[in-house]
């Protein structure tokens, strides 16, 4: 009796797994069904003007009557040079051309890097415009995550390599395996004194269910063509020959990823930087990780004598129904993600 009470328990828990993951999953598809229909919105924010009219408030509270008097006849003569300047320019000029341009995109990267369908229409509009008198600026925030999510990341700033455009990428917190992975494209690599860069390694994390499947006498079968369609299998049992081939496409993962980032970084030791490990921004300096110790606002504020800055941010809008099913639903997929994606994924 008390065996059947275990595992009617047992039944009715996986059951209730089961239908969460069904109903969950009917969401989301219809979200998904939704958001197809929507069309994003690219933002441009005038971050010269930003920074400029913040210089501006603070001096008019702490210059005084004649110093203000001063500066403001100071930028009044700047602006009508300027203004002759580029009348100049254009009067000259077969096409109109715009002044050296600094191009910031944000990239915060989650497990499955899906901001990338965002990031990928920020570069297509910059490379519309763009040319190699510019510079695309790059604030990159990610601890890394799925293989073939932030290949198809890099291969984006990789666009912008293509047409010769200088990139800077700047890390503030962390550009960790896939996020170091999409950093080492740049030209230059800055990073702030302790944000944490390198992880140039590969992951691979899968639970295995059968002795609970044994203890309770439930049997698993699994159907597959070919000999290695599956290696390692969350509820059937694992053999010594699946581990090896698992293992061996995971070591081919990580050569293909020290080959990628050896072609970027010429200088770096691979053998010496691939090993797994990550470091603080001043040892990735010493390791020829990155090039730049400097946070992101004080590489802006120093090309702002010389460019124009803007960013560029491209979303889709929401509606209050969406956002208000996308917070209650945040943490169960995240939970589901998890549990589901790591039978087999492998994660840089």
């Amino acid at each position: 009796m008390t065996y059947l009470l275990e595992y009617g328990l047992f039944l009715a828990k996986a059951v209730t797994f089961i239908v969460s993951i069904i109903v969950l999953s009917i969401a989301i598809i219809s979200m998904i069904g939704k958001q197809k229909n929507k069309k994003g919105k690219l933002e441009i924010i005038d971050l010269s003007l930003q920074l400029n009219d913040t210089k501006n408030l603070l001096e008019e509270s702490l210059l005084t009557e004649l110093q203000l008097k001063s500066r403001d006849k100071k930028h009044k003569k700047e602006e009508k040079s300027k203004l002759k300047e580029d009348k100049k320019i254009a009067n000259n000029a077969d096409e109109v051309k715009l002044p050296a341009q600094l191009y910031v995109i944000d990239f915060k990267g989650s497990i499955d890097a899906k901001e990338v369908a965002s990031l990928r229409e920020e570069i297509t509009a910059i490379l519309s415009v763009a040319t190699k008198h510019d510079e695309v600026f790059i604030r990159l925030e990610s601890a890394g995550g799925m293989v073939h999510s932030y290949g198809l990341a890099a291969s984006q700033l990789q666009r912008i390599k293509e047409k010769g455009i200088p990139l800077t990428i700047s890390v503030d917190k962390v550009a960790a395996s896939g996020g170091y992975m999409m950093a080492c494209i740049a030209d230059k690599i800055i990073s702030a004194p302790f944000a944490i860069l390198g992880s140039i390694g590969v992951i691979a994390q899968i639970p295995n269910f059968n002795k609970v499947l044994k203890k309770h006498n439930i049997e698993f079968e699994q159907l597959t063509a070919g000999e290695y369609k599956r290696t390692l299998t969350m509820f059937g049992e694992n053999n010594r020959k699946g581990r090896n081939k698992f293992q061996q496409e995971i070591q081919e993962t990580h050569d293909l990823f020290k080959d990628f980032v050896g072609k970027y970084r010429r200088h770096l030791d691979i053998d010496k930087t691939a090993t797994g490990e990550h470091w603080y921004g001043t040892q990735a300096l010493a390791l020829n990780l990155v090039d730049v110790i400097q946070t992101s606002d004080d590489y802006l504020i120093s090309q702002l004598a010389t460019r124009h800055i803007a960013q560029i941010k491209y979303s889709q809008e929401k509606k209050l129904s969406d956002k208000l099913f996308k917070s209650a639903t945040l943490a169960i997929e995240n939970s589901l993600f998890k549990l589901m994606q790591a039978n087999l994924n492998r994660f840089f």
